[in-house]
């Protein structure tokens, strides 16, 4: 399938900024299912100042902010060309080895409630993947999608508690309880074509597990499906904190303003 994407992503500094930068990680790279047949990001109020690939193998842009300016503009568009592989990516490609992906985060700390949600779901399936996505549904049961209930520090066991969040909160409930089952999993981030909606809010995120005999193995606990020729794969890590569309810092007084755009289309 192939996909035609536009992100506009736009801060509005109530005064001039003195110093400014920005991390931005929005540019989709070849992978297992998926070829980027054109990708370009453009900066207003701003330049791009350096690009490289981070330990996750993301492709990383730092983005300085013009000193006289009260605006900068981010904008990330292309196509991209998908193939649905029933969420097989693949065999791991990185220079992070398999085991590191079992390491907990502050975000995916294992405590109380993901132990007893991992216990809930019991031993009794037949192979691996089948209890992958038992986990995955059992994570959607108990945590209804819901916007405004968590902020972008919530950590899995928060989440869980609260018992609503975001596809970032399910990506991190499900990541936190597949490492404490012994799977090497990761958090993922990117776009998704929704049906008859074009115009979106913000992107995507979603969990993979290693299989073995599989690979690394993709689950949207958020749309209760593993992804398929309607997503884009970004940016992947340990946790949110890895896979950040934009993050950064500036200094100066005054508040600021985010606006975002983004179309994604078939």
């Amino acid at each position: 399938m192939l996909l035609k994407i536009s992100h506009k992503t736009t801060y509005k500094y109530q005064e001039v900024v003195p110093y400014g930068i920005q991390q931005v990680r929005l540019t989709p790279k070849p992978y297992h299912g998926q070829q980027v047949i054109s990708w370009d990001t453009r900066v207003e109020g701003g330049r791009k100042e350096l690009e490289y690939e981070d330990h996750n193998l993301n492709r990383v842009q730092l983005i300085r902010v013009f000193s006289d300016q009260k605006e900068l503009t981010i904008i990330s568009e292309g196509e991209v060309d998908t193939v649905d592989r029933g969420g097989v990516v693949g065999e791991h490609i990185s220079h992070i080895p398999l085991w590191l992906y079992q390491r907990s985060t502050s975000l995916t700390k294992c405590e109380r409630g993901i132990k007893a949600l991992v216990s809930a779901i019991g031993d009794n399936f037949d192979d691996d993947l089948s209890k992958l996505h038992a986990l995955s549904f059992a994570v959607s049961d108990k945590v209804q999608y819901q916007i405004g209930n968590t902020i972008v520090n919530t950590t899995a066991e928060q989440a869980l508690e609260a018992g609503a969040g975001v596809c970032q909160d399910h990506a991190h409930i499900f990541i936190t309880a597949a490492r404490l089952m012994g799977f090497p999993a990761r958090y993922v981030s990117g776009y998704l074509m929704m049906d008859d909606i074009v115009e979106q809010d913000a992107t995507h995120a979603w969990a993979e597990a290693y299989v073995k005999g599989l690979g690394w193995v993709g689950f949207d606990v958020s749309n209760k499906i593993s992804p398929d020729s309607r997503y884009v794969r970004v940016a992947s890590g340990l946790d949110y904190r890895d896979c950040a569309p934009i993050t950064g810092l500036r200094l100066g007084s005054g508040s600021e303003d985010l606006i975002v755009s983004l179309q994604v289309q078939q």
